[in-house]
């Protein structure tokens, strides 16, 4: 039977519903999906304290807490556990500013079955040797899938009867949602745009230094965010990020910026200024507008816009919108929607 999958987008709703009834989800997916980058945004969301656990690098002891000898009223001695400062317990004050703690169980099938087996009272009662859980703290497990070949050990059938499993897909439309949400680069979201299925192109059996996915890709908008162009002897620090075949391609693509005009030309000519009609510099161009809109220049840019083909119009309006909501006050947006409704609300990417 084929395993359900869903979206990074899916996913934010369904985790809140399991940890709204106390319970631990499990998100699995290829690496570089995002899973991490999820955990903390829920944390955000919710005004948690973020406890980063690669359980991969723990052991047993840290787990349930490191063995020490106490004297007792009757000077008898006895052993207990202390637990690790790690881990929030029933005692210990929340976070000044915040709700409570989120702990990410990162690497979480990464880990030894030592390990895993020393979490099953951690994520199924909360405690952490004999010390209870503080109630304000949530739990999120997070690992990549067996059949990618990355670092992965069986889950027990036991440890399995503890955690609600999602299998996270790389998917587009949930990507570039955060993408204009997140400040990537408008060249690396135009070319994605153009070439959606490198968003995430990983063969297990590759023998590329690295691959193309959303991690690799925010980092190449990290790097390139301070270059005005994209030249060749950049072309290594882009086949290292996502590999060879789609950094060439990148780089390729990101010539075209170089024949477009420029933002302040778009701007001051919005009727006028020459562009050509080649799918690709449309893209870019949708790229380039949308990054730099404001309220202030939006009717201009909406004149502009109004000169793409239609479908090129409204991924523009959807990306501008995206990234400045205010757009939506302007008198050319009200009048493009009174004239285009019914192709924005039917048209996805």
């Amino acid at each position: 039977m084929t395993q359900i999958t869903i979206t990074m987008q899916d996913a934010y709703p369904l985790c809140m519903d399991i940890l709204k009834a106390k319970k631990v989800p499990f998100l699995m997916s290829s690496p570089g999906i995002g899973k991490s980058a999820l955990a903390h945004h829920i944390a955000k969301e919710n005004n948690l304290f973020l406890i980063d656990v690669r359980l991969a690098s723990y052991d047993p002891t840290e787990m349930n807490g490191y063995p020490y000898i106490w004297d007792d009223e009757h000077k008898k001695k006895r052993a207990g556990h202390v637990p690790m400062i790690t881990f929030p317990i029933e005692t210990d004050a929340i976070p000044e500013g915040y709700s409570g703690w989120l702990i990410l169980l990162d690497e979480f099938n990464s880990a030894p079955l030592t390990v895993q087996a020393a979490a099953y009272k951690f994520v199924l009662d909360r405690m952490v040797g004999v010390h209870k859980l503080h109630n304000r703290c949530a739990i999120i497990a997070a690992g990549n899938l067996s059949t990618d070949k990355a670092i992965v050990n069986r889950t027990g059938t036991a440890m399995q009867s503890r955690l609600i499993h999602l299998t996270i897909r790389a998917d587009f439309p949930s990507w570039i949602i955060w993408a204009n949400h997140n400040g990537i680069d408008h060249r690396v979201k135009s070319f994605l745009t153009f070439k959606k299925e490198l968003l995430h192109k990983f063969d297990p059996n590759h023998n590329d230094v690295t691959f193309p996915c959303p991690r690799t890709w925010e980092f190449t908008s990290d790097i390139i965010k301070p270059w005005k162009q994209v030249t060749l002897p950049k072309l290594p620090v882009l086949t290292g990020t996502v590999g060879d075949g789609a950094g060439r391609e990148f780089y390729a693509f990101s010539q075209i910026f170089d024949k477009i005009p420029t933002f302040e030309e778009i701007v001051a000519k919005p009727d006028t200024v020459k562009f050509g009609d080649d799918p690709s510099m449309q893209y870019a161009l949708v790229g380039l507008v949308s990054s730099r809109i404001t309220p202030s220049n939006a009717d201009a840019v909406i004149d502009f816009i109004s000169r793409l083909t239609i479908d090129f119009q409204v991924s523009a309006l959807r990306a501008c919108i995206a990234r400045e909501p205010a757009v939506k006050k302007s008198d050319k947006y009200i009048a493009w929607i009174a004239q285009n409704a019914e192709e924005y609300v039917h048209q996805g990417y």
